[in-house]
C-alpha cells in the first residue's frame, strides 16, 4: 500500500535523523579532544625546544593542518558509513515495524468487505421482494403476511450475523479483561447440549454426551459459547439420522472437549483455513436452511485462545469431523 510506504520512508528518515545527531554530537566531541592533545602536544613542544624559531612554527602549523584534515576527513567517512548502513537498517527496521500495523489494517478492510457482503445478501433479498410486491396490483393482506414472514427470516439472518460480529469483536480486542472464576465445565457443557437437543430432533440427529465432572478456572459464559458453537457445527454438517458425540473429560492439568459427527468431514485442503473470519469449507458442507457466515468457528477460536487453550481438528471427508479443545485447568 502506498501509504504504507510513504511512512515507512518518514519513519526511516525519523530514524537516520536521530542516528545522525548522535553520530555527529560524538564526532564533534572526539573532534575537540583530539584537537586540544595536538595543541597542547605543541605547547609542550614548544616549551621544551629553546630554538623555537619561526621556521618550526612554519612547520608546526603545517604538520596540525595535516593532522586536523585527516581527523577530518576521517570522521566524515566514519559518518557517511553510519549515514548509509542507519539509512539501510532503518528502512528495514521501519519495515518490520509497520509490518504488524499494515497486516492489521488488511485484516479489518477484509473483515468490512465480508462483512458488507453477507450483509447485502439479505438486504437485497428484501428489496427485491419488496419492489416486485409493490408492484403487483393483485398484492393483497395474505400477500403482505408472506412478504413479512419472509422479511423477518431476512431480519432474523442479519440480527444472527450482527451477533456474531460483536462477540467476535468482543473476544478478539478484550479477551483479556473478561472475567474468569472456578467453574463445573461439565454443567456449562449440559447446559449446552439441553439447548441444542430440541435443534438436534428437527435435524433428526442424535447427541450423545459423555460428560465427566471437570473443574477449571474459566469465563463461563464464553466457554458456554465455546460448546454450542461446536455442538451446533456438528449438527449441521450430520447426515440425517446422525450421531453428534460431545465429551469432556480431564487431565491432571487440563481439561479435554472433544465434538465429533459421521457427517459430511472437511477437506484436507480446507482444515488449515476453517478457523479463518468468514472462511466457509466446500458449499457442499451447507445446508440452506442452516446457511451460516465463517465466523463460529473463529469465535470458538477466541475464546480458546482467551483461556490459553489450542483447538484442532480431525476430518476425513464422508466420515465426518472431530474438533478437539484442550484448556488449562488452573
Amino acid at each position: 500500500m502506498m501509504i504504507f510506504e510513504s511512512t515507512r520512508i518518514k519513519l526511516t528518515a525519523w530514524y537516520v535523523l536521530i542516528i545522525m545527531v548522535i553520530s555527529l554530537s560524538f564526532s564533534g566531541f572526539v573532534y575537540r579532544n583530539v584537537i586540544e592533545e595536538v595543541n597542547r602536544g605543541f605547547r609542550i613542544r614548544s616549551l621544551r625546544t629553546s630554538f623555537y624559531t619561526e621556521r618550526y612554527l612554519v612547520d608546526d602549523v603545517a604538520i596540525y593542518n595535516e593532522i586536523r584534515g585527516r581527523i577530518i576527513t576521517q570522521l566524515g567517512l566514519v559518518n557517511a558509513f553510519i549515514l548509509l548502513g542507519s539509512a539501510l537498517a532503518g528502512y528495514v527496521l521501519a519495515g518490520r515495524t509497520l509490518r504488524p500495523i499494515e497486516k492489521m489494517v488488511e485484516d479489518q478492510k477484509r473483515f468490512i468487505g465480508d462483512a458488507s457482503h453477507e450483509l447485502r445478501t439479505p438486504l437485497t433479498s428484501m428489496k427485491t421482494e419488496i419492489e416486485v410486491n409493490l408492484r403487483d396490483k393483485r398484492f393483497n393482506l395474505s400477500d403482505a403476511k408472506k412478504l413479512l414472514q419472509s422479511n423477518l427470516e431476512e431480519v432474523d439472518k442479519m440480527q444472527l450475523l450482527s451477533n456474531y460480529l460483536l462477540s467476535l469483536s468482543r473476544y478478539e480486542d478484550g479477551v483479556k479483561k473478561l472475567p474468569k472464576k472456578a467453574i463445573h465445565l461439565n454443567k456449562v457443557a449440559e447446559k449446552a447440549i439441553a439447548r441444542f437437543e430440541p435443534i438436534a430432533q428437527k435435524e433428526h440427529v442424535t447427541i450423545s454426551p459423555a460428560i465427566s465432572e471437570v473443574q477449571l478456572n474459566g469465563n463461563e459464559t464464553s466457554l458456554e459459547e465455546l460448546f454450542s458453537i461446536l455442538i451446533d457445527n456438528a449438527i449441521k454438517y450430520s447426515h440425517e439420522h446422525g450421531v453428534v458425540r460431545v465429551a469432556l473429560t480431564q487431565t491432571k492439568l487440563n481439561a479435554v472437549i472433544t465434538v465429533s459427527d459421521d457427517g459430511l468431514g472437511i477437506k484436507g485442503s480446507d482444515i488449515p483455513y476453517i478457523f479463518n473470519r468468514f472462511y466457509r469449507a466446500d458449499v457442499s458442507r451447507s445446508k440452506e436452511k442452516r446457511d451460516g457466515y465463517g465466523l463460529g468457528l473463529a469465535i470458538a477460536k477466541s475464546i480458546v485462545d482467551m483461556h490459553n487453550g489450542k483447538i484442532k481438528v480431525e476430518s476425513e471427508p464422508g466420515k465426518g469431523a472431530t474438533f478437539t479443545v484442550i484448556l488449562p485447568r488452573a
